[in-house]
């Protein structure tokens, strides 16, 4: 038992720190992991948005870059060696933590629980705006996607929104 106040103190700084950065980092990825290869975003950016690897487990990670091939449709094949780098980085990024530990349907991060949980209040009609287009367009509103940053302080109202999804919005 800790009996000297300014250790006690001290201590329950420490761990109140560590608890707050355990709950930012559950909430949603913050930043790139380390070591992102440029053909990442060089890559997979050119055409959607090049999502943190902490968004999906690993063996979803693991089929997507099996199957890029047939890509959700579209042939996204790369060669040999960029497909073993950026595979690479995203096994040892991939997410972990409870929050992502279930492959969601056909390995789509807008079809995971989390991303439907946090989603939910927006109507299915805010999707198909002009100005959003899908679920798998995050830089409509995440004004940091770009960055590996999905936090709800950095938020805008996407371009053609009803006054009635305005009023939801701020709620």
């Amino acid at each position: 038992m800790v009996t000297d106040p300014f250790f006690r103190t001290a201590l329950l700084t420490a761990a109140g720190t560590v608890l707050l950065a355990a709950s930012a980092h559950a909430d949603g990825p913050r930043g790139w992991p380390p070591g992102m290869p440029p053909a990442y975003v060089q890559e997979c950016a050119a055409c959607h948005t090049a999502y943190p690897p902490g968004m999906l487990p690993a063996a979803s990670w693991q089929r997507v870059m099996a199957g890029l091939d047939r890509h959700y449709g579209t042939d996204a094949a790369l060669d040999e060696a960029a497909v073993k780098q950026i595979g690479g980085w995203l096994q040892a990024h991939a997410g972990s933590h409870r929050r992502v530990a279930e492959s969601p349907p056909e390995d789509r991060i807008t079809r995971s629980r989390w991303f439907l949980r946090k989603h939910d209040e927006i109507a299915p009609a805010v999707w198909r705006l002009p100005s959003v287009g899908s679920a798998a367009n995050c830089g409509a509103c995440h004004t940091r996607a770009d960055r590996g940053d999905y936090d709800e302080d950095f938020l805008r109202m996407p371009a053609g929104l009803s006054d009635g999804q305005r009023r939801a919005w701020r709620d």
